[in-house]
Order: structure tokens, then sequence, then C-alpha cells
């Protein structure tokens, strides 16, 4: 397996202007734990994450944050971890230059790679723009799909039934396809993510069951928890 049939596509970003609330309200609305930040052509600036918002300190609010909070900030005395902590803007705060990967890279080396970097999610690019993103979770469910050692690679026909999928659920569901991701191996479809109901947990299997090719649909979709993050 690669990248392209994993990542979770449709990323929610946010340009290099956007204020530090703007973010937090994605996060929090999107139950994602860190988005990129890209420039007018879709190219990767840099990631904002809940740690960066965590080191961030509202100017003139200081005196209403809980003492464990404040002593995180105490004598950092350095002008990087200055702008960290009291930046306004995604371009301010965002850990600048990250990792990408390609479509193409294999999912063995995209789990060295964030083992290697400590990381815990990869910007997906083609041409230098972004197309996707692979979290921790997105790995678990593809090795998840296939033994470490199976032979069986994923075909086109398995590529053209995820993005068939994807389409569908995207343009006729009204659920949130970057909330949930479709892995395909030899026609068996398996579902994961996170949906806000029921009944759009069965909107996205009657998406699966009606696309060409589907052999045989796991649907392993949860709903929301509250305060749950995704990628």
């Amino acid at each position: 397996m690669q990248a392209a049939d994993v990542m979770t596509p449709n990323v929610i970003t946010v340009g290099p202007d956007a204020e530090v609330r703007e973010i937090a309200r994605l996060l929090l609305e999107n139950h994602i734990s860190a988005l990129p930040v890209v420039d007018e052509q879709e190219r990767v600036l840099g990631i904002v994450s809940e740690g960066d918002l965590m080191r961030r300190v509202e100017n003139g609010t200081d005196r209403r944050k809980s003492w464990w909070l404040k002593s995180l900030f105490v004598g950092a005395g350095d002008a990087g971890d200055y702008v960290k902590s009291h930046g306004r803007k995604a371009s301010e705060i965002m850990t600048r230059d990250p990792i990408t990967i390609t479509e193409d890279e294999p999912l063995n080396r995209v789990a060295r790679l964030l083992e290697k970097h400590h990381i815990k999610r990869v910007p997906v690019v083609r041409d230098g723009r972004l197309v996707g993103i692979v979290s921790r979770a997105n790995l678990l469910r593809g090795f998840s799909a296939t033994a470490p050692d199976a032979e069986t690679p994923v075909t086109a026909d398995d590529r053209e039934i995820r993005d068939a999928i994807l389409k569908e659920v995207d343009d006729n569901t009204g659920v949130w396809v970057d909330r949930i991701n479709v892995i395909v191996t030899e026609g068996v479809v398996q579902l994961w993510g996170l949906v806000e109901s029921q009944e759009e947990r069965m909107a996205v299997q009657v998406a699966a069951e009606n696309t060409p090719g589907v052999k045989k649909i796991e649907n392993n979709l949860g709903l929301v928890p509250k305060g749950v993050g995704g990628y």
C-alpha cells in the first residue's frame, strides 16, 4: 500500500494570515488535532497543531490562566518561544517547512518517517501542492487491511473504487469526507473514521454498496465523541 491508498483527502487548511481564534475554532468544530497552512497555490508552508496552540497565551489574559498553564511559559527568554506563545497568526505559530511525502510513498516508509521525526502526521503533495494527509491512524488502518508480509498489492481498480466512493459521499450524502477514510484491497472496502449519526454511517455504507467493483464492505465507522480529534 502507498500513501494514496490511505490518506485523508480534502484536508482542512488555513492561510498564513489566519487568526489564532479561527484556527482553534476549525480544530474544535472538525474534531481534528492539526491542520496545514498553505499559500494561494496550495503549497504547504507549515502545520499548526494543538501543541502549537497550547504554547499560545493571549496577551492581556495571562492573569486569568490557571497557575499550571502560566508556568509553561515562565522564563522562556527566547525570541522563537516568544513568537510561538504570543503570535496571532498562523504564520507566527506554525511549525515551518514540515516534512511532506508524495502519493506513491510506501506505508512502511511513512511509518518509519513518523517514528524517526517524532511526528503524528505528514502532508501528501502532488507537484508541490497539497492533496491529502496521512496520520498515524491512517497508517494503522492501512496495515490492518493487509498483513505486513502480504504480497497483495493495491491495484488501479482498487484506487478507482476508493476515489468513486469518496466522491459519491462528498457530492451526495452530506457527510464530511475529511472525517472518514476508505481503504480498498481487492475490492474489499474498509470504512473508517467518525460520522455524526447512524444515518450518516449508513449513507456512507450505501454509497460504497452502490459503487461498481465492491465485493465486500467492513463498516468500522463510529460516532463523533465530544472532544475527540481526527488527524
